[in-house]
């Protein structure tokens, strides 16, 4: 019989989803964070948290929380929850290799009566179909007599700290009742908000992969009215304030839909639906919509830069903000890198200032060299692309000490007057 008593947690995988889960378990049981980066494992273990997701102070509270790149050291572990990440590759499908490779490792270290829970957006069906079979090959155990399998989808908002892993209702699912059971009761263990258990593990990945679907299809549809409303030469912006006055008037704003989640999920949903014969129509009109924003704008701004009689090639254009979102470290599959893309197509000069991520991060992961500080009177045009702290308390007269005296102010977020900007979304 399974028991609370004797937990030993380990968190494989210690990014935005997994440190939160591995500090709060850590505060209450034994708990070690694995990890294959060593760096990371070294900055954590000096209380260093690059993604800004916990604080020093939150990692000395957990006192039962340790660390290790060593998968030979989760051999005394008998709880294990997967976060890693789930991408789709450059052909938008599904790469489910660090799932796989995880899956391969805790395989070593698999012991009877262990339960392996995952927390990573899949498609419905992917633990039972992907992971069981490679846990149950390479260790030579019986799935549902010797080991057990759960799902709990991961719902952390990077850079929200009102919203924290502690007070997120959990969905929580088993692959049996008795299993389910145990499985919420660990959760509930840092839980303040509660739990929901889900029916079945297949019922719990198709809740979480619809949470993001739906966001998308929202924002395109925002996105579509901006595009209309742009051609109609009427104001999106108080369009949506006007509409947002009736009480159940959903507030979605038009916006690039970048980052690890919105992004990306839907087409884990549409990679299931395909394979098994239907082709869904909204979701994937929706994406190509999402994903063609940044060309829309960089076309916005060229045309917006030629009626102001600024010449388009080698023009100097900066833009601020480069992560996904607001306040937040993250540059994981950003819209903003697009706009740099297309900018350069043009043959433009672009700056990128960005004080909330790391250089050295940007440029492994995109060949991009950030600028320090922006030139002074410098540029043709600049977009503020991202709503950080620091630009929204931008005003025009300092948008003006960057800029030469003819230029266009783009702004994606809204983050100033309308009087003061040439161009919204």
């Amino acid at each position: 019989m399974l028991q609370l008593d004797n937990l030993k947690i380990a968190i494989v995988g210690l990014g935005y989803v997994g440190l939160p889960l591995a500090v709060e378990f850590g505060k209450k049981v034994a708990t070690l964070g694995f990890d294959i980066h060593q760096k990371r494992i070294d900055d954590l273990r000096r209380g260093e948290d690059h993604t800004l997701e916990t604080t020093s102070d939150e990692l000395k509270q957990a006192t039962h929380l340790s660390f290790t790149t060593s998968i030979d050291d989760l051999t005394a572990c008998n709880f294990f929850i997967v976060t890693v990440p789930t991408p789709i590759d450059e052909f938008k499908q599904p790469d489910l290799t660090p799932l796989i490779k995880a899956s391969t490792s805790i395989a070593k270290v698999l012991k009877k009566g262990d339960v392996v829970v995952y927390e990573s957006t899949v498609y419905p069906g992917a633990t039972e179909e992907v992971c069981i079979p490679i846990l149950e090959q390479l260790s030579g155990l019986t799935f549902n007599q010797d080991f057990f399998a759960g799902y709990s989808p991961e719902r952390i908002n990077p850079g929200d700290k009102q919203h924290r892993v502690t007070n997120i209702l959990k969905i929580t699912a088993g692959s049996t009742p008795e299993i389910a059971d145990y499985v919420d009761a660990v959760y509930r263990l840092i839980i303040e908000a509660g739990t929901y258990q889900a029916s079945s593990i297949k019922v719990a990945e198709a809740a979480k992969v619809i949470e993001n679907t739906q966001r998308d299809v929202n924002i395109a549809l925002i996105n579509e009215l901006a595009l209309i409303f742009n051609k109609m030469n009427i104001d999106t912006e108080e369009v949506l304030k006007a509409a947002g006055t009736k009480w159940n008037f959903l507030p979605f704003r038009p916006g690039l839909v970048g980052g690890h989640c919105i992004g990306v999920d839907p087409y884990y949903l549409t990679h299931k639906a395909q394979a098994i014969g239907y082709h869904p129509e909204i979701i994937l009109a929706g994406r190509r919509l999402n994903d063609g924003m940044a060309g829309y704008v960089v076309t916005q701004l060229v045309k917006t830069m030629v009626k102001k009689r600024i010449q388009v090639e080698e023009a100097k254009v900066l833009i601020l903000g480069l992560s996904f979102k607001e306040n937040c470290p993250d540059v994981r599959n950003t819209k903003i890198i697009d706009i740099v893309h297309e900018l350069k197509d043009y043959h433009i000069e672009v700056d990128v200032y960005d004080p909330w991520v790391d250089a050295g991060e940007v440029y492994q992961e995109y060949q991009l060299d950030l600028v320090s500080e922006p030139k002074s009177h410098y540029y043709d045009a600049v977009v503020i692309a991202v709503a950080h702290q620091q630009f929204k308390t931008l005003v025009r007269q300092d948008i003006e000490k960057m800029a030469k005296d003819n230029f266009v102010l783009y702004d994606l977020k809204y983050v100033m007057p309308k009087h003061d900007v040439d161009i919204r979304l």
